[in-house]
């Protein structure tokens, strides 16, 4: 046998044992539900995968909402796209918190938006919850909870949600089947380069 014989049989051996151990962790998988998924970090992106997610589900033909907490006066690409294919968009138009500067007003719309939100995870028929930078409405007290645990630990068995944004709570950290921190390296906005439409919003 050559040595580049060797090689590759050095090859198919190691991508063999890979593939056994993907498929006995696929073949130990059997429980079925709804997934809890948060998205948080320092870094962009977190709102672009949890609209990806919605996407990849509205393909699939399931039935999803989205609920928007901070970006909501915005035009959003995603929005466009997705309202085409009839998803329903629930948004807290108050924009950045910090341009309001009005934490009641702030509240009240949380609140609204919530109040949405609290009926689409008592819905079975919606297969997937979007509800993109929640984390602050926890972190500024405009949401209690204690009030989106119980909504989370009680919706649908079948029903996922995704949850994005900054800094999230340890305690919805620890109910989550998945968490994705993202981590910024490089930012164009720190070097002076403005947002572009398409690609940043």
């Amino acid at each position: 046998m050559t040595e580049q014989d060797k090689k590759v049989e050095r090859y198919k051996q190691r991508q063999e044992k890979i593939k056994n151990n993907v498929d006995k962790r696929v073949a130990e998988a059997q429980e079925e539900k709804g997934l809890l998924l948060i998205i948080t970090g320092n870094g962009k992106g977190k709102t672009t995968s949890g609209f990806g997610t919605v996407a990849r589900a509205v393909g699939h033909g399931l039935n999803c909402i989205v609920a928007q907490f901070i970006k909501g006066t915005w035009d959003c690409g995603e929005r466009n796209l997705l309202e085409m294919h009839n998803v329903p968009f629930y948004v807290m138009k108050t924009g950045f918190t910090w341009n309001t500067q009005d934490k009641e007003s702030d509240t009240k719309a949380a609140q609204a938006v919530w109040e949405e939100c609290k009926k689409a995870l008592e819905d079975e028929s919606i297969d997937l919850v979007l509800l993109d930078e929640m984390t602050y409405m926890v972190t500024y007290g405009y949401i209690d909870l204690k009030e989106v645990k119980t909504a989370l630990s009680n919706r649908p068995k079948m029903q996922s949600v995704v949850i994005t944004g900054r800094a999230a709570h340890r305690e919805l950290i620890e109910m989550a089947d998945t968490v994705s921190e993202v981590r910024s390296v490089k930012h164009a906005f720190d070097s002076g380069i403005k947002a572009l439409k398409g690609i940043d919003w």
